[in-house]
């Protein structure tokens, strides 16, 4: 029988009724697994650690870290070592290769090529048949079920979902091997049911050449009923407003009537938000933030008047956070998910149904409560400006230049910063490199409350700040339209998860951009 027939003979014997009520009969056994969430954290999680061990005892890894001998958090945390990426790069590359029982059971075929930064070296993150389903499709479909609980109304079923995603290329040419964008991964093994209501098709979806593939989305989708879109949002944004271009328009809820929800993650929201608004002028749009990686699917927004994400706990991934303040320490007091505290910044680390212990992802997270555990990103391990001990993350950045924002009708399309470490004049600061949507009334007014604001909410920066005798006041270099959309282009980064790095410790990054920016 034909799929695409069966589903429309389906729809057609409902069509009085509301087909997103219909389905959304299949999502309330989640709903109530996650209302478990502020009550069972403990339980769910030791459940998960244990399946987890006893998973990988037989492989290498597990024979060499005695898994067998594991009872408890206490021995996994005796007996495993914290890992970066580059103390797993060779078992990874072996795996890659085809050897089976490394880091986790049987083969791994599938690779994730992270890009949450743009280092020339590029991270291989494996994914597990298991963890393809327990720890990336789970997400997509928790995110729904979380979403229809709010919005017992909804009609995202009655349309279609545009969903952006990146490519692949063959692994090492070994036979149903792939590496590339996690998010190609997914849709590449995506269920055959779900094609029928995603826009575009795969061969589009899986282009390599984004430019490319942005135009040919853009055209396919724009007469499509789209009531859902998923994706990373500054690339989202490019699609849209192509296709309200091509329809010619300002307002793309009168080109998509039926559009309520954007399924956005990747990059934080808070620069794109007022340009999303603008873009698509209805009350009834709704926005959902998730916090998904190649390493696997951690957060969903379960409130729409919170920022702050709910962790997911019952993923197939353990939890445990290293305190930021003891981030350089020989030995840093990891604690797991029962051991954080409201208000402090931890590094988090996973170990996942794909093989990766203890593995520090690079995020850091600070906890706004514990029941549920809800959370909202503060930056990069590695993103950050501490040049001259003003500890200055992605967090504080995204709060300050809100509020610059707010205040001078500005729109940030995006912006990277760095420290001057020694000009002319032996004078220190900040330089931020911004790319504006919407110019502000003044630059000199953006930098003057931009500079106070990061003040107010970092008292480490206020310190250096103080008289201007360890900083200057920030400046702001003003970057030409699609700058950082040619940077990313130069690099070979357009489009997927690929993201501008905000904040950096040194100047590489800018100074490859200022060298663009003419």
């Amino acid at each position: 029988m034909d799929k695409r027939l069966f589903l429309h003979d389906i729809i057609d014997v409902c069509d009085m009724m509301n087909e997103t009520t219909l389905i959304g009969t299949f999502f309330k056994y989640r709903q109530k697994a996650i209302a478990q969430y502020a009550t069972q954290a403990e339980a769910i999680q030791n459940k998960v650690l244990q399946q987890l061990v006893a998973k990988a005892s037989g492989t290498e890894w597990g024979k060499e870290h005695q898994y067998r001998a594991i009872k408890n958090y206490q021995d996994f945390q005796q007996r495993v070592p914290v890992q970066t990426y580059e103390e797993i790069k060779g078992y990874v590359d072996r795996m890659r290769h085809g050897e089976k029982d490394v880091l986790w059971p049987g083969q791994v075929r599938w690779y994730a090529k992270s890009s949450g930064t743009t280092n020339d070296k590029s991270k291989f993150i494996p994914v597990s048949k298991e963890g393809l389903q327990n720890l990336h499709y789970a997400g997509g479909r928790d995110a729904v079920a979380l979403y229809l609980q709010q919005n017992p109304n909804s009609r995202i079923f009655s349309g279609r979902t545009l969903i952006l995603g990146g490519s692949h290329a063959p692994n090492y040419n070994l036979k149903h091997s792939l590496v590339g964008d996690l998010s190609a991964i997914l849709i590449e093994n995506i269920n055959p049911l779900v094609n029928l209501i995603r826009v575009p098709e795969k061969k589009i979806a899986l282009l390599s050449d984004f430019e490319e593939k942005m135009e040919k989305i853009a055209r396919v989708a724009m007469d499509k009923d789209i009531t859902n879109i998923s994706g990373v949002p500054s690339w989202m944004l490019a699609v849209l407003k192509r296709v309200m271009e091509l329809k010619g328009t300002d307002n793309l809820a009168e080109v998509w009537p039926n559009l309520e929800i954007f399924f956005h993650g990747g990059v934080a929201f808070t620069p794109y938000r007022e340009q999303y608004k603008q873009l698509i002028r209805t009350d009834k749009m709704h926005y959902m933030e998730t916090y998904n990686a190649s390493e696997g699917f951690f957060g969903l927004q379960n409130d729409p008047t919170d920022p702050a994400m709910m962790l997911m706990i019952d993923y197939g991934v353990f939890y445990e956070f290293l305190p930021m303040d003891e981030f350089d320490s020989p030995n840093p007091h990891v604690v797991p998910l029962t051991g954080v505290e409201v208000g402090k910044n931890y590094a988090m680390l996973i170990s996942t149904a794909c093989g990766l212990w203890r593995y520090m992802i690079g995020d850091t997270v600070k906890f706004t409560s514990k029941d549920p555990y809800k959370f909202i990103i503060t930056g990069r391990t590695k993103h950050f400006i501490n040049a001259f001990g003003e500890e200055l993350m992605v967090d504080n950045a995204e709060q300050g230049l809100a509020r610059a924002c707010k205040e001078t009708g500005a729109q940030v399309a995006e912006y990277s910063a760095a420290p001057v470490f020694m000009d002319a004049d032996a004078k220190c600061r900040h330089q931020w490199l911004i790319e504006f949507a919407v110019m502000p009334d003044s630059v000199d007014k953006f930098a003057e409350i931009l500079d106070n604001s990061l003040q107010e909410i970092n008292s480490d920066y206020e310190a250096k700040r103080y008289k201007n005798i360890t900083l200057q006041p920030l400046e702001i270099v003003v970057a030409r339209p699609k700058l950082f959309h040619d940077w990313l282009k130069e690099k070979g980064k357009l489009g997927g998860q690929h993201k501008v790095p905000r904040l950096s410790n040194s100047r590489d990054y800018i100074e490859e951009m200022l060298s663009l920016n003419h």
